[in-house]
């Protein structure tokens, strides 16, 4: 093979192990002295081989394996149409756990016949793992997951289960946190399978992450978990049908019934995070970055009560989600796993930063907020960014949904909402000026519904200075309020 000729990639597997894994098939295409291009040189096949790149580099210079990815599948496309016909290969089975290729024939350019692939079959990992088990995949009913995307991809499934790209102690922790109880049996660990230095080891499920030093060549066998993976949520799913066709109450419910249970359910959450905020004040807690939130919280006896509260309203409010959606999957409108799918990818969507790779995508708070305001509004297909508030919030939620609407399409300095460097502090005599002159004005008589619009403006000013400070008007009031209900409370 050379180069010209029509664009085409031929994708080979280097198979499990070292180089007697590889087939005939693809030693010939290897060897035929076209361009060779390997996904990762970090495999026993690699080594000796003459190639023309690989894409190493790009695993250290992108965020993600899926933008990783990305980038690998346009470069090979790209360099096809200069080159004509290349040589694309890859660890194992380019048919197995291998995300290269299934975005390789999904690109617009091969899909539209402007390049052309052709895959290659080739001995993958999972021979190997089979072997050494001793098991017949089909009798046994063998499910292959990914160990990234286990408590996904492992939902709802007893086993047995053959987990894969195993590649780091991260990876088999986040198996082992992702199932409870851990289940009696013991799993078995599969390292470096047809290298000298295999090892194949049984070990108790609490041990998955201490056994071995795992990396791209790492696998796990699960026979039998003691419950599925989202087993909780699946019992919650199959309770809530249950309660419609048993239970009085819950059969005659309809949405217009249910709304003040949901508002209901929506308060006393809010209170239970009141509660909690509390904790989170009297211990330092507040505003943890999501590096730090592995380091579990000590809490005393009333921290752990306001904990236990939210995690029961928690709870509730997920009940009437739960319902709600029972109620329309019912009426042939749409199911919870429609729900579910459908904020997984609206929020997928909202935040091409992480997921879509985009260059010139916003990276900054208020770069992203105006971004998520757009995309919003085209979604819906809205004139204005304020369609969809809903007028019967509280007026001072309102006042605070408004304002960082206005911020969000460029109107915060109109309303007196721009950034500044003033303090607390100065916030704070700002408003306190606001009132004194809505107090003069209306000493003095001011005309029919100026005092309105007066203490409206100074409300509007209070919350503006609360946002500034990084406080909820509407909590803070409302913790106010609670506080003078104690008092109250004491004295009768």
């Amino acid at each position: 093979m050379s180069d010209g000729g029509d664009p085409g990639i031929e994708v080979v597997g280097l198979g499990p192990a070292g180089p007697e894994g590889i087939t005939s098939g693809a030693a010939s295409l290897l060897a035929s002295g076209g361009p060779v291009y390997l996904r990762t040189t970090r495999h026993p096949a690699a080594a000796g081989l003459t190639v023309a790149g690989s894409f190493d580099d790009v695993y250290d210079s992108e965020p993600t394996f899926e933008a990783v990815y990305e980038r690998v599948v346009d470069t090979l496309v790209s360099t096809a149409r200069r080159h004509g016909r290349i040589v694309y290969a890859v660890p194992g089975s380019p048919l197995v756990a291998e995300r290269t290729v299934v975005l390789l024939r999904g690109h617009p350019a091969v899909a539209s016949g402007a390049v052309r692939v052709v895959v290659h079959p080739a001995m993958s990992f999972l021979d190997l793992v089979y072997a050494r088990l001793g098991i017949d995949p089909l009798v046994e009913g063998v499910r292959l997951v990914d160990g990234e995307r286990f408590a996904i991809d492992a939902a709802g499934e007893r086993g047995p289960l053959v987990v894969a790209q195993c590649w780091s102690a991260d990876v088999l922790s986040g198996i082992k946190l992702a199932v409870d109880p851990f289940p009696t049996r013991p799993v078995t660990i599969l390292h470096h399978l047809g290298l000298p230095d295999e090892a194949v080891t049984t070990v108790p499920f609490a041990d998955l992450d201490r056994t071995v030093a795992p990396d791209h060549l790492t696998t796990v066998w699960i026979p039998e978990l003691t419950d599925p993976v989202g087993a909780e949520l699946l019992r919650l799913d199959e309770l809530v049908r249950d309660l419609r066709l048993r239970c009085p109450w819950d059969r005659v419910q309809t949405h217009g019934s249910l709304a003040p249970h949901l508002l209901e359910e929506c308060y006393e959450t809010l209170e239970a995070i009141d509660e909690v905020a509390m904790v989170d004040a009297r211990g330092g807690h507040g505003g943890r970055a999501a590096a730090d939130m592995a380091a579990p919280i000590g809490l005393d006896a009333a921290g752990e009560a306001a904990v236990a509260h939210l995690e029961e309203e928690l709870g509730d409010l997920l009940f009437q989600v739960y319902l709600h959606a029972a109620l329309a999957t019912e009426a042939g409108w749409f199911t919870l796993a429609d729900v579910a799918r459908g904020v997984h990818d609206k929020l997928v969507g909202r935040h091409p930063h992480l997921f879509a790779g985009a260059a010139d995508a916003p990276v900054g708070a208020a770069d992203l907020a105006a971004s998520w305001e757009a995309m919003k509004k085209r979604e819906k297909g809205r004139t204005s960014v304020t369609e969809g508030i809903p007028s019967s919030l509280p007026a001072l939620a309102l006042a605070a949904k408004l304002q960082r609407k206005a911020e969000a399409v460029g109107l915060g300095e109109a309303v007196g909402l721009g950034p500044d460097d003033r303090d607390v502090a100065a916030r704070v005599r700002e408003v306190v000026s606001r009132a004194h002159e809505v107090a003069v004005r209306a000493q003095g008589g001011a005309g029919e519904g100026a005092g309105d619009a007066g203490i409206g403006a100074l409300l509007e000013s209070v919350v503006a200075a609360a946002r500034a400070c990084r406080v909820d008007a509407e909590s803070a009031l409302r913790a106010r309020s609670n506080a003078l209900r104690s008092r109250i409370e004491e004295v009768g």
